[in-house]
């Protein structure tokens, strides 16, 4: 970019530094100067801050107890440690139950049927309309999606929710008949199709959904194959995991992104190994860590994997969220809660990162 005399930084540059700038500060930086105040609009500038925010993912998590009358969050930052995160702006009681790029899709807890698709750090949302014959509310059992999915393609600005389960009707169990609901933020309105799936999920397969390659991943309860639902063709098809997880000793398996790639974390008693899928046409996997856990083996059983980068991986238990430094082999402990009301950390913890995604 061109620069005048009197600058003492080239364009380029403060645009590069401003882009590295946490959300709140660039917006209070737009009175200074006309640049500064058109970057958060400007297309070239908001992919230059996505793709920076990207690479400094955190954790989300719910730490409401019953006797809160509305829902409380924290944002568990590896730079910049923990701070309150409100989506007060949403003027409902909320939880969370997907993330994406940025973008959080979130139900109303009164009112069934309800969600949301918001950006906390701009705080703009969209009410998503209500299918014509309230599907979303017949879902077996408790009335809800057993599975819900977020797809935000951040180049297209645009996003899908997904929302999947079997559907009762007339107070009768369901036929075995797999409904899946598609949001599509371009046409504002769902579309839906049916298939034949026999897949168990745990609480944390459905919450630790990944959007890789146009599509949606889910670890399954049995932790033998993946569920990907094609957003391209409106497909479900199955993926295998390395022949080492499938075929040998029976750990714990997780589900999580690896910088834009699909990865697996297995979690034995004394070992955390971590496999990253490198070529998704032809399903090969490598295992790019193996992290000793006998300085935290006490936490060992109740701890879940979140969030991870090349550099850490963010992780809860019931009460704490740690670190640990991959290139220092160090564990740090970023959280606990205060008080034993409060649901498990692992049921309410998404991985999450800001960025200026636009919802409308």
């Amino acid at each position: 970019m061109d620069t005048r005399e009197d600058e003492i930084f080239p364009e380029e540059m403060v645009i590069q530094i401003m882009a590295r700038l946490p959300v709140k500060s660039l917006f209070r930086s737009k009175s200074v100067c006309k640049l500064w105040y058109r970057l958060s609009s400007d297309k070239y500038f908001i992919q230059l801050y996505n793709e920076a925010s990207r690479k400094n993912p955190m954790i989300l998590v719910d730490i409401s107890d019953s006797s809160d009358t509305k829902s409380r969050f924290i944002r568990v930052d590896n730079l910049r440690g923990v701070s309150e995160f409100s989506l007060d702006f949403l003027n409902d009681r909320v939880k969370v139950r997907a993330s994406c790029n940025g973008l959080l899709c979130c139900s109303s807890i009164p009112n069934k049927g309800v969600f949301y698709v918001c950006n906390p750090v701009t705080r703009e949302f969209r009410l998503l309309p209500t299918s014509s014959k309230r599907i979303v509310t017949r879902f077996y059992p408790h009335g809800e999606a057993t599975l819900v999915g977020l797809a935000c393609n951040s180049t297209f600005q645009k996003f899908n929710v997904i929302l999947a389960g079997c559907l009762s009707t007339f107070g009768h169990r369901p036929n075995g008949s797999f409904t899946c609901l598609v949001f599509d933020s371009e046409l504002n309105k769902w579309r839906k199709f049916i298939s034949f799936q026999d897949d168990h999920f745990t609480h944390m397969n459905k919450s630790q959904v990944v959007f890789v390659n146009n599509a949606l991943h889910w670890l399954t309860a049995s932790s033998t194959y993946i569920l990907v639902l094609d957003l391209s063709c409106d497909i479900w098809r199955k993926k295998s995991l390395p022949y080492d997880l499938v075929y040998g000793m029976r750990n714990r398996i997780y589900l999580l992104d690896f910088d834009g790639c699909l990865s697996v974390i297995q979690i034995s008693e004394a070992w955390m190994n971590i496999w990253v899928l490198k070529d998704y046409w032809i399903n090969e996997w490598c295992m790019v860590d193996k992290v000793s856990l006998r300085c935290i083996r006490g936490m060992v059983p109740r701890i879940f994997p979140i969030s991870q980068t090349s550099e850490y991986i963010f992780m809860v238990t019931h009460t704490q969220v740690l670190v640990y430094h991959r290139n220092s082999h160090v564990w740090n402990e970023m959280y606990t809660v205060k008080h034993s009301s409060t649901l498990p950390l692992c049921f309410t913890a998404h991985a999450y990162c800001s960025t200026l995604l636009l919802c409308n």
